[in-house]
């Protein structure tokens, strides 16, 4: 079996288990989703959940964000890793956006990573989201993981695995695979102890069992 269609069979059966996976930030709006996805960098979605209903209670616009006091922004989301910078990050992005794009998130992949804080793999949440649309795989560190395990490739650069992910699968797989991978590389592929006989690719990994 060649690499391409092994990587069919395991966007597959992923789907099979989970046709509409989503993320696990709590967000009811683009606005919220990418500020939620800026801070997620380094650390977990669950620190995120736990500081963003009084920050966007706080700062309900992007004239609310892009006016803020740094110091006071900053005591809002200190929980989260890089408290600092990210804080600084937001405001020049809510200053961006209002800027370049009158208030609305981009639906591009080249114009969402112009946003100060949004990288590539935060510009493909976001375009899975909250458009629906598939530009590229997003690669954390679960995705890293997992596809190394899986045998889908042997980079750790997330730009490096994104390239050897979308050369083996269709483009109409991007979307679900990133999110079945996040959530099966979260809860059973684990780093330290994956948990092999509660996951449904234990027969088609060549990992399973041997770490």
């Amino acid at each position: 079996m060649d690499l391409s269609t092994r990587a069919i069979e395991i966007a597959e059966l992923l789907q099979k288990n989970n046709d509409s996976p989503e993320t696990e930030l709590t967000t009811s709006n683009e606005r919220e989703l990418l500020i939620a996805v800026c801070l997620s960098a380094q650390t977990t979605d669950k620190k995120v959940n736990d500081v963003t209903p009084a920050l966007f209670k706080k700062y309900p616009s992007w004239e609310t964000l892009a006016d803020a006091n740094l110091e006071e922004l900053q005591s809002y989301i200190r929980q989260v890793n890089f408290h600092k910078g990210k804080a600084e990050r937001l405001i020049k992005a809510s200053r961006y956006i209002l800027d370049n794009f009158n208030g609305k998130v981009p639906d591009t992949i080249e114009s969402l990573i112009e946003i100060p804080g949004v990288a590539r793999k935060s510009a493909n949440v976001i375009l899975n989201e909250v458009f629906d649309k598939a530009e590229g795989v997003v690669v954390d560190t679960h995705v890293t993981r997992v596809s190394n395990r899986l045998g889908l490739t042997s980079n750790q650069d997330p730009k490096k695995i994104e390239k050897d992910l979308m050369a083996i699968l269709p483009k109409k797989y991007w979307r679900n695979f990133s999110g079945n991978i996040v959530l099966l590389g979260r809860y059973v592929c684990k780093a330290r102890k994956p948990a092999c006989d509660k996951c449904h690719l234990n027969q088609i990994c060549p990992s399973a069992f041997k770490i």
